[in-house]
């Protein structure tokens, strides 16, 4: 896998997925996944895509897995407290 799409994919993964598979073909990491599961997993969970794709191709104990770990858990976690703190100054406005 290229480090350039590890490293953007951290910050960026729906982006990162796109620009890779429509500029980068060549670099788009090697996978066994369906392509209608590819284009769902991409549009819903990309950061679940991703971590399939580095488990396939890296292994899981590897120290971009435990990264792309981290940062799905810490996204979809802190997610909840930004959508309950604007309701909150929505509601006190």
């Amino acid at each position: 896998m290229d480090v350039y799409f590890l490293t953007f994919s951290l910050l960026f993964p729906r982006l990162t997925l796109f620009v890779s598979y429509l500029f980068f073909p060549s670099s788009y990491p090697a996978n066994s996944v369906p392509f209608l599961a590819d284009l769902l997993l991409g549009l819903f969970a990309p950061r679940v895509l991703i971590l399939i794709y580095i488990y396939q191709n890296l292994g899981a104990d590897n120290v971009w897995f435990i990264a792309h770990l981290v940062a799905m858990i810490i996204a979809y976690l802190s997610g909840g407290w930004e959508t309950r703190r604007r309701s909150r100054r929505r509601r006190a406005s």
